[in-house]
């Protein structure tokens, strides 16, 4: 197995271009709309993943998705669309280093979610991980 087909590559790769995003958010958004900014970032996102599927043949024929699949990636972009006009609006008037532990409850949530909703089992030792990032994320919050 090499490091490209490691979930956990992959999952720490997200983590350090989430906290990029925040900063170059933070930063883009000192004078614009933060609507109006996550328009834009939404734009780029669009234009860089037509380009990375084209480029590497993964482009799928839309016929070929169920309609199950296309209600839920319907559903998460949803979601994401309500995230991202809200994070954006949380750094506009808050500190990024404030404002993304408090985004980051996501993965209690996710954690609490996932056991509920999808059957998934957490173990002792996980359950006192996700206490501590949720104690965490709010200490580093706190004012």
């Amino acid at each position: 197995m090499t490091a490209f087909s490691s979930w956990q590559f992959w999952a720490v790769l997200s983590a350090i271009f989430a906290a990029m995003t925040a900063i170059f958010a933070k930063i883009g958004i000192e004078n614009i709309n933060s609507d109006f900014a996550t328009f834009i970032r939404t734009i780029v996102i669009l234009v860089t993943l037509a380009f990375i599927l084209l480029a590497t043949g993964q482009f799928q024929n839309p016929g070929s998705v169920s309609g199950r699949t296309y209600l839920f990636l319907l559903l998460s972009g949803l979601a994401t669309g309500a995230s991202w006009i809200c994070y954006f609006r949380a750094l506009k008037i808050g500190e990024a280093a404030k404002v993304a532990p408090i985004d980051k409850l996501s993965v209690v949530l996710v954690a609490v979610f996932g056991v509920v909703f999808l059957g998934e089992k957490l173990s002792a030792p996980n359950w006192f991980g996700v206490a501590l990032i949720a104690v965490g994320a709010v200490l580093v919050a706190y004012r």
